[in-house]
């Protein structure tokens, strides 16, 4: 099949350098607002509740929602948190009603000149030792800075639940020095781990506009704060063999790489999944050995395209029918739907077309497609979701708001904004409403 598209800019992403641009499915009247065919007969649930909206501007702190995490009171559910990144803006905590209880500033940048701290993604450890007892702890991807961002979490602390514990000497994740941290190469999408056989907790982090993803050991220290040290690295291809011989890579502004984002590893098994943004899905050991498996395409994947320096997008050339079915450049927003026999799904956010794809978790079904949805609008004041970036689902019961789970994804075009301010947000989902729309 033969798919017209687009390639416009990313949103939700910097102003200044960036080239991360996605393949949007044109609908058939040759716009690009509302689903592509592709999405057609796709089935909808509906957002219970939605934070208030952020503005990536200067009267708004330069907040741009991004990526969430759950975080389970195991000793009241119904007073559980949601801790997301907003990029420049820091971390913005929630409680299940979606209202704010607190929010962190990202660090500045060792002087003026350099770039400022940036939050692209969260996710939580359970029971990490620190000091002789044990915690939950959120950790971040400061992008900006190149560093991780240890948080500890308690639900009741004066002031805030969460709390800085990174050790002051934590190094930068790829770079170099400084002036390799300018270049914003740096810390972007990022995972945790703890590998159950030997109790050691890790974070697997992304390098922007690269391939490269790193497995980082979380060092506890006598102080009470958490170091990390690198413990390999591994690169996904940047090109790829089609079936006619020919070589693609994805088109990118020149010198960058097709770059990972979303990633979750299952804790059952120790498998990673990375969604390389124009590529598709990959599936690897956690612990970054072996070999990397492609478990799914994008529809543009083997697509060529010609970037233009002027308009900053790529035009692209004929669809030589390569990719995949289910999924509309960029990949994000990985998370696990977990279910206490082994089974579930990984869901994937189809940033091009506004879907959520449904994939089964268990490796030894090939982690084969299940199903597709979307997050439609709830009235005419709780939009849906759209374009969205980052995405997290907990399987177990919160209270009488989410006694079946919680689903919680970015919106990339928040509506209704504030005249023509950029808006974006996160969109509360009842977990037992996706699953049954799944089967």
């Amino acid at each position: 099949m033969l798919v017209q598209t687009r390639y416009i800019r990313k949103k939700n992403d910097d102003t200044s350098g960036c080239s991360c641009l996605h393949a949007r499915s044109l609908h058939d009247t040759g716009g690009l607002a509302g689903p592509p065919a592709q999405a057609s007969g796709i089935d909808s649930v509906h957002p219970k509740a939605e934070t208030a909206p952020l503005f990536d501007d200067e009267t708004g702190g330069n907040a741009n929602a991004d990526d969430p995490a759950i975080w389970r009171n195991t000793a009241a559910p119904g007073r559980s948190l949601v801790i997301a990144t907003a990029k420049q803006g820091g971390l913005r905590v929630y409680d299940l009603d979606a209202r704010q209880v607190q929010s962190i500033p990202a660090p500045a940048g060792p002087s003026a000149d350099d770039k400022p701290g940036r939050f692209n993604n969260v996710d939580l450890v359970h029971g990490l030792r620190l000091g002789g007892t044990r915690a939950d702890v959120a950790v971040v991807s400061d992008r900006g800075n190149d560093r991780l961002r240890i948080y500890r979490i308690d639900r009741d602390r004066p002031g805030g639940p969460l709390t800085d514990i990174t050790a002051p000497a934590a190094r930068p994740v790829f770079s170099a020095d400084q002036d390799e941290i300018n270049e914003q190469k740096t810390a972007y999408g990022l995972a945790t781990w703890t590998d159950r056989a030997t109790g050691r907790s890790y974070a697997l982090v992304s390098q922007r506009n690269r391939t490269r993803i790193a497995l980082l050991e979380l060092l506890p220290t006598p102080a009470g704060t958490v170091d990390y040290r690198q413990v390999r690295t591994l690169d996904l291809p940047s090109s790829f063999r089609m079936p006619n011989g020919a070589t693609w890579t994805p088109c990118a502004e020149p010198g960058e790489l097709p770059q990972v984002e979303g990633m979750v590893v299952d804790p059952a098994d120790g498998t990673l999944y990375a969604g390389q943004e124009d590529v598709g899905i990959w599936r690897i050991d956690a612990g970054l050995t072996g070999t990397p498996t492609l478990i799914d395409k994008v529809r543009e994947y083997g697509v060529p395209g010609t970037y233009d320096d002027q308009t900053e997008e790529c035009t692209p050339g004929t669809d030589p029918g390569f990719g995949g079915e289910n999924l509309a450049a960029d990949v994000e927003g990985l998370t696990l739907v977990e279910e206490a026999d082994g089974d579930g799904y990984l869901l994937a956010s189809s940033q091009g077309d506004d879907t959520f794809v449904a994939y089964d978790r268990e490796r030894d079904e090939d982690n084969e497609y299940e199903n597709a949805f979307r997050i439609a609008a709830a009235s005419t004041t709780l939009d849906g979701s759209e374009v969205c970036d980052g995405a997290a689902a907990l399987n177990a019961p919160l209270g009488t708001r989410y006694p079946n789970g919680l689903l919680v994804v970015q919106d990339g075009q928040e509506t209704p904004g504030d005249s023509d301010r950029e808006a974006t947000g996160f969109k509360f989902v009842d977990l037992g409403e996706v699953v049954d729309t799944i089967d």
